[in-house]
């Protein structure tokens, strides 16, 4: 899919001569970190049997996903990536990023095995 097609949401072409479309600007507002219930999901699935946590339910921008993202990954000294809402830590490091997240004030749930 192109990027335009992406940025109005499919829409490629209207035989509709009074078709406008409205595109959405709205910015997503990050909640503040007590309101946030972030899932530690631990996978292997389709990683070569090595382990990686993915927090996932975070609810605000993408700057502020990556952000933290950044922060964990220099926390657990470790690499991974932050996209689609969700950031990815390599290794099985759910204890290391529970409590990095409790200390900045954020409600964990671990998920799965």
């Amino acid at each position: 899919m192109s990027k335009s097609k992406k940025d109005k949401g499919g829409f490629v072409y209207s035989t509709n001569p009074s078709f406008s479309y409205d595109e959405d600007k709205s910015e997503v507002q990050t909640l503040e970190p007590g309101e946030q219930l972030l899932e530690l999901h631990r996978e292997t699935k389709g990683r070569a049997g090595k382990a990686v946590v993915i927090v996932r339910n975070f609810i605000g921008s993408d700057d502020d996903l990556s952000d933290l993202g950044k922060k964990l990954k220099a926390h657990c000294g470790t690499g991974g990536s932050a996209k689609d809402g969700e950031i990815i830590i390599q290794g099985d490091q759910r204890d290391k990023v529970d409590a990095y997240l409790k200390s900045k004030g954020y409600k964990t749930k671990r998920v799965g095995g």
